[in-house]
């Protein structure tokens, strides 16, 4: 582990919460019950596990969901890459469409989405394993999503994945999964559109599997994204603290706890803990409970 891990973690050895998933993603904390939602994409299943429980599914045909989030009401929102749209998931267990078209055109897959504290969706439409053929839209990019409902284009981008805020939320990180792997940072205004773009961190590696996927911040601007060989954790000024190394490829990621201080490592077959030494990011419908 690199030398500079040690003041980021206080264990680096990660703790199996679950295991015997196919593929899992889109974990999520809910401090409702004291628990993290992830899903398994190829089984499209929707888990809940409380720590110290077995895990338990709470919906079944999620149609290949992949990346969770909250909205401002606490309804799941979830990007169901079969049905190529953005979803929220009703308590009666329907589902009401948040975002499927943009100017008319379908989207590709969406991939992964997060809420910002005025209540607007941000998400990233990524494509992959949909067959080009079956395109609608000739690009892949980041879109928001205001409270009436009206989607926008954020920015082009070569392959979005993840995506996070900085703790002011004037920062929007977004992965890229591409043949250049990197960090996107996308500078907002007061009404979360982009003022200027810059390359915030490289993540080109070596490793042969892992690419840069799933990110989060902790409360003092640092941003961990898994990606090839671990887990790897930025200051918040790009420069590279260290790569956290984990035994399978780990795809994303979400603080929880109660003190936010426990990360859950979402990897191929498994579920993780790790305990950190800073909190995360409280959701903001969360933020003051």
């Amino acid at each position: 582990m690199d030398s500079g891990l040690s003041t980021i973690f206080e264990s680096t050895e990660p703790e199996v919460l679950g295991t015997g998933f196919t593929f899992t993603e889109g974990p999520l904390w809910d401090p409702g019950f004291g628990g993290y939602y992830f899903v398994d994409i190829p089984k499209h299943l929707l888990y809940r596990l409380k720590p110290g429980d077995k895990p338990e599914v709470v919906r079944e045909n999620t149609g290949m969901g992949n990346g969770t989030t909250f909205d401002l009401d606490g309804r799941i929102l979830m990007c169901q890459g079969a049905h190529r749209r953005v979803a929220r998931l009703l308590p009666d267990g329907g589902t009401e469409v948040l975002a499927d078209r943009f100017e008319g055109r379908r989207f590709n897959r969406p991939n992964d989405v997060i809420c910002r504290s005025d209540g607007s969706i941000y998400f990233t439409d990524l494509g992959t394993s949909l067959p080009l053929a079956e395109w609608e839209m000739p690009f892949r990019g980041v879109y928001r999503v205001d409270l009436s409902g009206t989607v926008s284009l954020v920015a082009h981008c070569e392959r979005p994945n993840g995506l996070a805020f900085s703790p002011d939320e004037r920062v929007l990180y977004v992965a890229n999964t591409g043949f250049t792997q990197y960090i996107n940072a996308f500078e907002l205004d007061g009404g979360g559109r982009v003022v200027r773009r810059r390359i915030f961190a490289d993540m080109s590696s070596d490793e042969r599997e892992g690419v840069p996927d799933g990110m989060k911040v902790d409360v003092e601007g640092r941003v961990y994204c898994t990606g090839a060989g671990g887990v790897w954790v930025f200051a918040p000024d790009g420069s590279r603290i260290g790569i956290l190394p984990t035994a399978e490829v780990i795809a994303n990621l979400a603080f929880g706890g109660a003190d936010m201080r426990t990360l859950f490592l979402t990897s191929s077959t498994s579920v993780l803990a790790l305990r950190t030494r800073t909190p995360g990011i409280v959701h903001p419908r969360f933020r003051g409970q």
